[in-house]
C-alpha cells in the first residue's frame, strides 16, 4: 500500500479510524461507498501503518497514512485534504480531523458538524454504512467483501482455529480449544493454530494438548497478508470475538465465532453467510477491556463448538 506522500492533484479524501483490525473491516462497506461516490478523489485512509496489507485487499484505496491512535495531530498542513471522514464519533477524532481544515466534514452531528445522530447499540457495520448513506454516499452494511491477494496461504484448506484474544475477557480456555482441534484432526481434517506473536506460547500449549505437529502452530509466524491468505482459503475458521472472524465475513469463510464481553448484535458476522455465533447473553457482563473471562464465553462448551464446526465442514463438503 502506498503511504500517502505529497498531493498528485486530485482532491483527497481522509477517512479516520486509527483502531484494530476489526474495527477496520467493519468499516469496509462504507470506505466502499466512498469510493464509489467520489471517484475523483485521492482516497486516503488514516489507520495503524501495521495493517497496510489489509488495506491492500480493501481495494479503491489510493493511500494510507499511518495513524497510530488520536493522541497526535495529522501530519499534514492545514488547508490540504478536501472531504474528511469520522470514523471514530467522539471529541478526540473531531479535534484531529478539524484541524486539517477541510472544506468539507462527513461525521455524525455535533458541534461544527452535520449528520445523523449517533445511536448506541446498533450494528458497527451499520452504523458506518449509514453515516455515509446519510451524507449521499449510498453504501450497504454488508458490503464487507475483500479482495484476494497476491500472498499465498501457508495452508489451503485447513481448519484455521484462532487461540488469540488481545483481551483476557475474551480468552476461551486453551483447554477447550485443544478438544475442538483434536476431534477435528481425528476427523481427518488439517487444524492450524493461529494467533499473534505474543499469544504464540498459548497457541502452543493448545497444540500440545491437541497433539499437533509443531509447523501447524502458525502463531506469531504469519505476518497479516499471510493470515488473511489463510482465512480466505480455510475450509473453516473457529475463533472468539476478535478482528480475525470479520476476515471470515470478507470472504465468505464458514466460521464458528464464540462471543463473549461484546454482544454479536453490535459486532456479529453478517445475517445469512456460512458463520455460526455462540454465546449466551444472559450471563454477560459486558467488560470489553476486562482481563477475566467472561461468563457469556465461558458458557459455550467444546462439545457446543465442535458439533456446529462439524456441520458447517459438512454442509461445505456437501
Amino acid at each position: 500500500m502506498q503511504i500517502l506522500g505529497e498531493p498528485d492533484g486530485r482532491p483527497e479524501l481522509v477517512a479516520l479510524r486509527a483502531l484494530k483490525l476489526g474495527d477496520l473491516l467493519v468499516a469496509v462497506p462504507a470506505v466502499h461507498a466512498l469510493r464509489r461516490a467520489r471517484p475523483e478523489h485521492r482516497l486516503v485512509l488514516a489507520v495503524p501503518g501495521w495493517l497496510g496489507p489489509v488495506v491492500d485487499l480493501v481495494g479503491g484505496v489510493d493511500a494510507l497514512l499511518p495513524t497510530p491512535g488520536l493522541d497526535d495531530l495529522l501530519p499534514l498542513p492545514p488547508g490540504r485534504v478536501d472531504t474528511v471522514v469520522d470514523l471514530h464519533g467522539g471529541p478526540d477524532s473531531r479535534r484531529v480531523l478539524e484541524a486539517l481544515e477541510p472544506r468539507h466534514r462527513v461525521g455524525h452531528a455535533a458541534p461544527g458538524w452535520d449528520g445523523p445522530a449517533w445511536e448506541d447499540g446498533v450494528l458497527e457495520r451499520y452504523r458506518w454504512a449509514r453515516l455515509v448513506t446519510e451524507h449521499q454516499m449510498p453504501a450497504d452494511p454488508d458490503d464487507v467483501g475483500l479482495r484476494r491477494g497476491p500472498t499465498p496461504s501457508p495452508a489451503p484448506g485447513a481448519v484455521v482455529v484462532h487461540v488469540g484474544a488481545f483481551y483476557g475477557c475474551r480468552a476461551w480456555p486453551v483447554e477447550r480449544f485443544a478438544a475442538v482441534a483434536r476431534a477435528l484432526v481425528a476427523d481427518g481434517a488439517h487444524v492450524v493454530l493461529t494467533g499473534s506473536a505474543r499469544e504464540r506460547d498459548r497457541a502452543l500449549e493448545v497444540g500440545a494438548l491437541a497433539g499437533l505437529a509443531a509447523d501447524d502452530v502458525l502463531a506469531g509466524r504469519t505476518d497479516l497478508a499471510e493470515l488473511a491468505a489463510l482465512v480466505a482459503e480455510a475450509a473453516l475458521l473457529v475463533s472468539v470475538d476478535t478482528g480475525v472472524p470479520h476476515l471470515a465475513s470478507a470472504y465468505r469463510t464458514p466460521s464458528v465465532v464464540i462471543f463473549g464481553p461484546a454482544p454479536p448484535e453490535e459486532w456479529g458476522p453478517p445475517a445469512g453467510g456460512p458463520h455460526v455465533v455462540l454465546t449466551d447473553a444472559r450471563l454477560r457482563v459486558g467488560d470489553t477491556f476486562g482481563s477475566v473471562p467472561d461468563p457469556a464465553l465461558l458458557a459455550v462448551t467444546a462439545d457446543e463448538v465442535l458439533a456446529e464446526a462439524r456441520r458447517l465442514l459438512a454442509a461445505g463438503r456437501g
